[in-house]
C-alpha cells in the first residue's frame, strides 16, 4: 500500500507536468500574456527537473528518509497552492521551477525507498505507471478543469501520500551518509547505461509532445494520445514483472523491435489504422525497455545508496527534455526517436552490464 500511494503522487505529479499542453490558452488569456511566454511555464518545470534531482539528492543526503519525502511534498503542493491564487505570471513561472525541483527531489528519494519495498523492476513499474497514468489523463483532465482548479486538484492528490510516508522504511536514526565523492565516482562506471536510458526516453518524449500534431487530419487524436497513453502503461507494468529476471533478454529483443516501430511509424504514419496500433505498441515497448534500463541503473548503483536514485532519475528528465527540443527541430519525429534508439541499442551492445542479468538480491519485501 505505501508503494502505491507513492505512485499517486507520482501520478499527481506526471499530471502537473502534462497538463500544462492543455492549459497554455487559457493561461496566456488570464494573464495576458502570448501563447509563447505561456510556453515558459513549460521550459521552467524543465529545467527544475533536470537540476532538482541531483541537487536536492545531494542536500538532503544527511536528511531523514521520511522528512525529505514529506518536505519534497510540502514544497510541491504549496507550490500549486500558491500557483493556483497567483495573479502575477511572473510569480506562476517561480512556482513552477521550485515545484519541478520538488517534484524531482521527491522521485529520487521515492525510487531508493521503493527499492526497499519490491524488487527494483517491480518498485519501479510502479512508481513510474504513476507517471504513464498521468500521460493519459494529464491534457484532457487539465483542459476540462480549467488552469487554477487543476493546479487545486493536483494538490490535492497529493496528500494521501503524506500518510503513507508513515509506511516508508526510515533511515536509520545515527546513520551517517557516505562519503558524497564517493557516490558521485560511481557516475563513471554507469554513465552509459544513463546514457541509454536517456536516449530511449528522448525517443518516448519526443514523440509523445508531437503526436497531437501529427495525428491531426489523420486519426481522432484523443485515440491517438489514448492508445500511447495505454501502452505506455501496459509497458511499464510489463517491464516490472520482466525487468528483475530477464534484464538482457527484454532490452535484446524489446530494442530492436522499438527501432523497427519507430521506421514502420515514419514511413507508414498517414495511415490512421497504422498510427494507432503504433501509438499503443510504440508505447508499450517505450517503456517496457526504458524502464528495464532504468531498474539496471538502480541496480548497477548500489555503491551510491543515497545518490542512486538521482542518477536514475536524471536519465529520466534529461531525456524528457531533450527529446521535445530534437523533435521539434526536425520535420518526421518518428526518424529522430528512430535514431535516438538506434544510438541507444550500440550503447547497449557496448557498455558492460545493460545485458547482464541482474544478481539476486533480498529486499524488505522477500
Amino acid at each position: 500500500m505505501p508503494l502505491y500511494l507513492l505512485a499517486l503522487a507520482v501520478f499527481a505529479m506526471g499530471t502537473s507536468e502534462f497538463m500544462l499542453a492543455g492549459l497554455v490558452p487559457g493561461i496566456a488569456a488570464a494573464f495576458a500574456v502570448s501563447p509563447a511566454q505561456a510556453g515558459y511555464l513549460t521550459s521552467a518545470f524543465a529545467a527544475g527537473m533536470v537540476a532538482g534531482a541531483p541537487v536536492m539528492a545531494a542536500l538532503a543526503r544527511s536528511w531523514r528518509r521520511r522528512t525529505a519525502l514529506l518536505c519534497f511534498l510540502a514544497v510541491f503542493v504549496a507550490m500549486h497552492v500558491a500557483g493556483g491564487l497567483t495573479t502575477s505570471f511572473g510569480v506562476l513561472v517561480g512556482t513552477r521551477l521550485v515545484a519541478a525541483i520538488a517534484n524531482a527531489g521527491f522521485l529520487a528519494v521515492a525510487l531508493i525507498a521503493a527499492t526497499e519495498l519490491a524488487r527494483p523492476g517491480r518498485a519501479l513499474a510502479v512508481l513510474l505507471g504513476g507517471s504513464t497514468a498521468a500521460c493519459v489523463v494529464g491534457i484532457p483532465g487539465g483542459a476540462l478543469l480549467g488552469w487554477r482548479p487543476a493546479f487545486w486538484a493536483v494538490a490535492a492528490l497529493c496528500l494521501p501520500a503524506f500518510a503513507a510516508v508513515r509506511w516508508i522504511p526510515d533511515t536509520p536514526a545515527g546513520r551517517e551518509p557516505g562519503d558524497l565523492r564517493a557516490e558521485l565516482a560511481v557516475l563513471r562506471p554507469v554513465a552509459g547505461v544513463l546514457l541509454t536510458g536517456a536516449f530511449v526516453n528522448a525517443a518516448t518524449f519526443g514523440v509523445f509532445t508531437s503526436l497531437a500534431p501529427v495525428a491531426s487530419g489523420v486519426a481522432p487524436v484523443p485515440v491517438v494520445l489514448g492508445a500511447f497513453g495505454v501502452g505506455c502503461f501496459a509497458g511499464i507494468t510489463a517491464a516490472g514483472r520482466l525487468a528483475d529476471r530477464w534484464t538482457g533478454r527484454v532490452v535484446a529483443i524489446g530494442g530492436p523491435l522499438l527501432l523497427a516501430g519507430w521506421v514502420a511509424a515514419a514511413l507508414a504514419a498517414a495511415i490512421p489504422v497504422v498510427l494507432v496500433t503504433l501509438a499503443f505498441t510504440q508505447g508499450a515497448l517505450s517503456f517496457a525497455v526504458g524502464g528495464t534500463v532504468i531498474a539496471r541503473i538502480l541496480r548497477l548503483a548500489e555503491a551510491a545508496p543515497t545518490m542512486k536514485g538521482a542518477y536514475a532519475t536524471a536519465a529520466l528528465n534529461v531525456g524528457a527534455t531533450a527529446g521535445p527540443v530534437l523533435t521539434g527541430a526536425a520535420g518526421n519525429p518518428f526518424w529522430v526517436a528512430a535514431g535516438l534508439v538506434a544510438a541507444a541499442s550500440v550503447l547497449a551492445v557496448l557498455v558492460p552490464g545493460v545485458f547482464a542479468r541482474p544478481p539476486r538480491v533480498r529486499t524488505a519485501a522477500g
